[in-house]
């Protein structure tokens, strides 16, 4: 009952806020935020009274705060002072427009004051500061720089679209702040004849979905980095088999003696009429057997810096799969056999699987450890 009281009032609460007539946000002095509550509620109830008194005092103060607003900012020096003149532009705009498409506070403010033409001004200005401050980004040569610089290029884009070359600044930027990563092919142990193509595969894959999700940062295979003639990556990502070994065999032979007490033997003729039957014990000589194939490896990650050749991370990936087949055979009484017992004898052995599929059995564990270090790895650049 009192989760139920406390959901009704929270409840409530969320609609007294979304129903406010701006009275509060007014007294509080945030003007604009008053304006905007009082229009709201002036949809849903276009004769409310507070709402439209809140709505009289408050849209000229916030007209008056906005403006001031934007004459300060003019007179700045800062970098982004007509990125945020058009924010009070857009601002004042939201009003006009807001009040425009409700009758009730049509009513309150008959004449709106609208600003889309010193708006339009004002996005013109800071495309031209934003595609300013990128090219001094751009400038200074670092990654990091270059990273801004995309930032402001897009908002020159942002802010006019197809403003000046913005696009091809944009890519020139994100090219030269994005982390380029070789990655090395997997070398295969001589002594086996194995495919390892597709663990390559699942790597390349991977690590090409997470430069999706991050945005500055591309993984080359050998091949792509060919084609692009990329001849200074940041870094090398080298992986490389420590251990490896396919088919390793182990037979295990087991025997057990088997009994069971009080199994019916036979049965014994007490009268001429009457058969009792006997109970004794039973037994059974039981030999198992459990072939286990096993397939392991370890596999070394390197992380270096292409520059100095400095080792930022090495970290070591075993993965292991154990194949197994087991059967059996008795001498003796089957009653003395339990359930599994008898399931086991019914069995013959298998032969196993072939390397390849082996490999990729304790491959897939490696794999899963290597990504997730290379995803904690990179999520800092």
């Amino acid at each position: 009952m009192k989760r139920v009281l406390h959901t009704l009032i929270l409840v409530l609460a969320v609609a007294a806020f979304g129903c406010s007539s701006g009275k509060k946000a007014w007294e509080q002095g945030n003007y604009y935020e008053a304006s905007m509550q009082a229009i709201n509620r002036l949809k849903q109830k276009p004769d409310h009274k507070k709402a439209s008194q809140t709505l009289l005092q408050a849209y000229p103060m916030a007209v008056e705060a906005l403006e001031a607003d934007i004459i300060h900012l003019k007179t700045l020096k800062t970098a982004n002072r007509w990125g945020n003149i058009v924010s009070r532009y857009e601002q004042l705009n939201a009003l006009y427009d807001a009040i425009r498409y409700t009758p009730g506070a049509l009513n309150v403010v008959p004449v709106p004051k609208p600003y889309h033409a010193k708006l339009q001004e004002a996005r013109e200005q800071a495309a031209a500061e934003s595609y300013a401050l990128g090219q001094q980004e751009l400038s200074r040569g670092s990654r990091e720089a270059a990273r801004q610089a995309y930032e402001h290029f897009g908002a020159a884009m942002h802010y006019v679209p197809g403003y000046l070359d913005s696009e091809r600044k944009m890519e020139e930027a994100h090219y030269l702040a994005t982390l380029k990563v070789l990655v090395e092919q997997i070398p295969v142990p001589g002594r086996y004849s194995l495919d390892v193509a597709f663990f390559n595969d699942q790597i390349e894959s991977y690590l090409h979905n997470a430069e999706k999700q991050h945005g500055f940062i591309r993984f080359y295979s050998m091949e792509e980095a060919d084609a692009e003639k990329l001849n200074q990556p940041d870094h090398y990502v080298r992986i490389q088999f420590e251990d490896f070994v396919i088919g390793e065999t182990h037979l295990k032979e087991s025997k057990e003696q088997l009994k069971r007490d009080s199994v019916r033997i036979g049965e014994v003729k007490v009268k001429p009429d009457s058969l009792v039957p006997v109970y004794g014990t039973v037994e059974a000589k039981l030999t198992t057997f459990r072939k286990e194939v096993i397939s392991r490896g370890r596999v070394s990650m390197y992380i270096v810096d292409a520059r100095t050749n400095a080792v930022l991370q090495h970290r070591q990936f075993p993965g292991e799969f154990v194949w197994f087949s087991e059967w059996g055979f008795f001498n003796g009484d089957e009653r003395a056999l339990d359930a599994k017992h008898k399931k086991l004898v019914q069995l013959r052995e298998v032969p196993p699987p072939p390397p390849q599929d082996m490999f990729a059995g304790f491959a897939a564990p490696i794999f899963s450890q290597l990504t997730d270090a290379c995803r904690g790895f990179y999520a800092k650049y």
